[in-house]
């Protein structure tokens, strides 16, 4: 089938706001692949490219304008699968080059629909309201399965394009394997986010188990006999860069396992390391484990939460994240503030009769994390792509110099509304000052309010500083750039977290 088909359903889930439309689209296109397009298809429409290209947003934008479309559609659905596993080969001297070009060469032979898709979602930017949820709907009405069928082999999978393959040319039969086995990692559950521990303790109705949530890596451990497998969030496999994990699990007594954990540095001091700096393996790492879903021949994911942390306890007492089980909202708000001042990310509050939710985002997890909020000022924008393209998304931010003028702190396309990219795009072509390639210098006029969890050590930008997971409050009309936070905000943040300052002039 041509590429161009899947480009054409995602435009149509674009256009239409009706859940059961998107699945019926999604099923119908499912429907009319070949059994070897199944899983490409399925990851694609789900945002999920299935290979690591190391192409980003500029090379996007840059190339997108560029690159004229192709007249007609020629791209086939295996051969764009071809081309992706061909760039993420690309390694070496002068790879980035080399990817660059391969994937400018894919854009030539795409027509404008497959362009737009393509680029969104390479920057996962693919806002079509097709997300896996949607996917897994879609393979059930395909293959006229329950939908908690093929959900349940989905949040063991992890792959939804192994999942659809499946279904779709094997049927119910076919979901059979998917079951919790060691060494195939399953999705992780997430949380979702409450303002603070008493409002946790209120949407469960009761008591719950808080728990620091540590600034590190999330680790999911396979045990079987002496051999040790350590997986990733992303479900890679890191078992190499980890010989700590490796080692602390070795010392365990059960013959199989699988638990869900947390990789993380400390300092001398004992406080947490900045998240760069475990990441970048600056002291050795420490495993702390806070759930256990297979140990021996006992699977644990459905049995409730309150069990499986008692499990946990008596299987690695020494490895196991410190617990408070509580139902006094000022006693919770108390672990709070304490995690807090001992330098943790925060808090987790988990429901303590819920099962392990595989792949789930759910109410039965809440991590409430300390929320930091500047004003700023936008400097430049940079041409979106995919669903935005047409509008000015990518916002590069800068605080006030008290010694004049404005220091970057890094850019952030989250948190916008398509009313608030339509305006901002206005905005700043109305206050353009020059343009380099796709990005458009503006007029430093407009403040914006930006919420981040915490400031991190860049070369990358003149204050030493960036900030990390920022997303856009709103736009601050009541504020001059006069009025706008300083770099000497950003570097008092910086000096509370315990971030080490930059060196040099820059200061």
């Amino acid at each position: 089938m041509l590429y161009a088909a899947i480009a054409q359903t995602s435009q149509q889930l674009v256009e239409t706001s009706s859940r059961k439309k998107k699945v019926a689209l999604l099923a119908r296109l499912l429907g009319e692949l070949g059994p070897d397009e199944h899983a490409i298809a399925a990851r694609h429409l789900s945002g999920e490219v299935g290979e690591k290209l190391g192409i980003g947003y500029a090379t996007v934008g840059e190339l997108r304008g560029q690159i004229a479309p192709a007249p007609e559609a020629s791209l086939s659905v295996i051969e764009v699968a071809r081309r992706f596993a061909a760039i993420a080969a690309l390694g070496g001297a002068g790879s980035g080059k080399a990817r660059k070009e391969a994937f400018g060469a894919m854009l030539a032979a795409a027509t404008a629909a497959e362009q737009g898709f393509l680029g969104a979602l390479i920057v996962g930017e693919l806002r079509q309201g097709a997300q896996g949820a949607l996917v897994v709907d879609a393979i059930a009405l395909a293959t006229q399965l329950e939908a908690r069928t093929v959900r349940a082999a989905y949040m063991l999978a992890g792959d939804i394009g192994a999942v659809a393959a499946a279904a779709l040319t094997e049927g119910a039969a076919g979901l059979v394997r998917f079951g919790l086995t060691v060494f195939r990692p399953i999705l992780p559950m997430l949380a979702q986010t409450a303002e603070s521990a008493a409002e946790a303790l209120a949407s469960f109705g009761g008591p719950a188990a808080l728990e620091l949530k540590l600034d590190g890596f999330r680790v999911q451990i396979h045990k079987d006999g002496e051999v040790i497998r350590v997986f990733s969030r992303a479900l890679n496999d890191v078992t190499a860069q980890v010989p700590e994990v490796v080692a602390a699990i070795a010392e365990l007594p059960a013959r199989r396992l699988i638990l869900d954990g947390e990789a993380s540095a400390f300092g001398a001091d004992g406080r947490p390391l900045p998240f760069q700096d475990t990441m970048r393996r600056a002291g050795p790492l420490s495993l702390t484990l806070f759930d256990a879903l297979l140990v021996d021949d006992q699977t644990l994911l459905a049995t409730p939460a309150r069990e499986r942390f008692g499990v946990l306890g008596v299987l690695a007492p020494a490895l196991a994240v410190p617990r408070l089980v509580t139902g006094d909202p000022a006693e919770a708000n108390a672990y709070f503030d304490t995690a807090i001042a001992h330098g943790h990310e925060g808090v987790m509050a988990k429901a303590l009769e819920a099962p392990y939710d595989a792949g789930n985002r759910g109410a039965a997890w809440l991590k409430i994390k300390k929320v930091y909020h500047l004003d700023l000022v936008v400097l430049a924008a940079e041409w979106g792509s995919g669903r935005r393209r047409g509008w000015l998304s990518n916002l590069h931010l800068g605080a006030r110099d008290p010694a004049g003028g404005w220091v970057m702190l890094g850019k952030t396309f989250k948190g916008m509304t398509d009313e608030m990219l339509a305006w901002q795009t206005a905005q700043f072509l109305a206050r353009e000052v020059g343009r380099d390639g796709h990005i458009v210098h503006v007029r430093p006029e407009l403040v914006v309010e930006i919420a981040f969890n915490d400031v991190q050590r860049s070369s990358r930008y003149p204050g030493g500083f960036a900030l990390r997971l920022a997303r856009v409050i709103r736009y601050r009309g009541d504020k001059t750039p006069a009025e706008a936070d300083t770099i000497d905000a950003v570097r008092a943040i910086a000096i509370r977290d315990g971030v080490m300052l930059p060196q040099g002039p820059a200061m």
